[in-house]
């Protein structure tokens, strides 16, 4: 969208203008008054508008992180189209260290909202209107839930061969083809046509350097992929690689109560049959394994040594080849590392 007179919040944002602005939402218990804080960037020459947010579960704390850093990068100023940045959308879990706003409901369970509903559904409401709305494109940044770390993957349609192309050009080392699930930020998203990526990486209420870096350079590769910003350089130092589509996932659970003995870590492979954890009583006396069903790659664990027969241990993603994951899954973390995009920003 290439509107001349680009406006959110109640606020114009002219070519070549960078503003700040704060949509108010409501009061809280004690009347303090709650806003999102949006910072729109608009490129001199016109483009499409794409959206980065984060924290729309207010414990997901990477995508602050990584939207922080974008804010800053001098390619900014190369822009072509609108930028709209939102780093902390569930500003109410977000302050109260929460993935759940006040009424415990989940924001990402009630889009598209309503303007008279419940707290949730108003600012998923907000959000639509105001920016989602706005957009061609989209950029949703989340974690694992608390006590849960993802390996940085992309979660999209696959099949939409727009969506594929960003998520390719994103560059994680994973990109699952994820159903859309009802009252989903990427459900709503689709049916006003905004095409979408999700990025999750690392845990809640954590910082990972790895998967801020593979988000900042991911969220850089989609602007490049849109010709919102210049091509790079064909002189690089990056490893080529194609980021690994695994078509389904299943999450391995816990045999019975007891204490945890992992024998996997994010982003290794496993082969069906192979023994994966180890469950046993506090004593010792009795223990169980927990074996791989089909041979994959681990996207997402438990970091809790403690469980209940049940409980979610291992997110694994399937796919054809293994050992070419595992390469791929390196290069990535490699091409991060060394990325002379990140020279001279400041490290957390």
């Amino acid at each position: 969208m290439s509107d001349s007179n680009f406006e959110i919040g109640g606020t114009q944002i002219r070519a070549g203008e960078r503003k700040t602005i704060d949509i108010p939402l409501s009061y809280l218990s004690d009347h303090t008054q709650m806003h999102m804080r949006v910072q729109v960037i608009r490129g001199s020459k016109p483009g499409p508008t794409l959206f980065v947010s984060g924290a729309i579960h207010g414990d997901e704390i990477i995508g602050v992180e990584i939207i922080r850093r974008i804010a800053e990068l001098a390619q900014l100023k190369r822009l072509h189209g609108t930028v709209i940045l939102v780093p902390i959308v569930n500003t109410y879990g977000f302050v109260g260290l929460s993935r759940y706003l006040p009424d415990r409901r989940d924001l990402n369970r009630s889009f598209p909202g309503s303007e008279k509903g419940a707290l949730a559904a108003q600012l998923a409401h907000t959000f639509m209107s105001q920016i989602v709305q706005c957009s061609d494109y989209g950029l949703d940044l989340h974690s694992g839930a608390i006590h849960r770390a993802n390996l940085p993957q992309i979660r999209a349609n696959l099949d939409d061969p727009v969506v594929e192309g960003m998520a390719k050009a994103f560059g994680a080392s994973i990109m699952l083809n994820a159903n859309l699930r009802d009252g989903s930020l990427r459900e709503a998203a689709q049916t006003v046509g905004c095409n979408m990526l999700l990025y999750e990486a690392g845990e809640a209420l954590r910082f990972d350097e790895s998967a801020i870096r593979i988000g900042v350079k991911g969220v850089i590769g989609v602007l490049r992929h849109l010709e919102m910003l210049p091509k790079k350089a064909s002189k690089t130092n990056d490893k080529s690689t194609d980021p690994i589509r695994a078509q389904s996932s299943h999450w391995l659970r816990a045999p019975m109560g007891g204490l945890l003995r992992p024998l996997k870590a994010l982003g290794d492979s496993v082969q069906k049959g192979e023994v994966i954890a180890i469950v046993s009583n506090p004593m010792g006396e009795m223990s169980k394994d927990l074996t791989a069903r089909h041979s994959g790659m681990v996207i997402g664990r438990s970091n809790l040594p403690v469980v209940n027969r049940g409980d979610a241990i291992f997110h694994i993603a399937r796919v054809d080849n293994v050992e070419d994951a595992e390469d791929t899954l390196s290069a990535v973390e490699m091409n991060a590392e060394n990325d002379p995009l990140f020279d001279g920003m400041e490290i957390v």
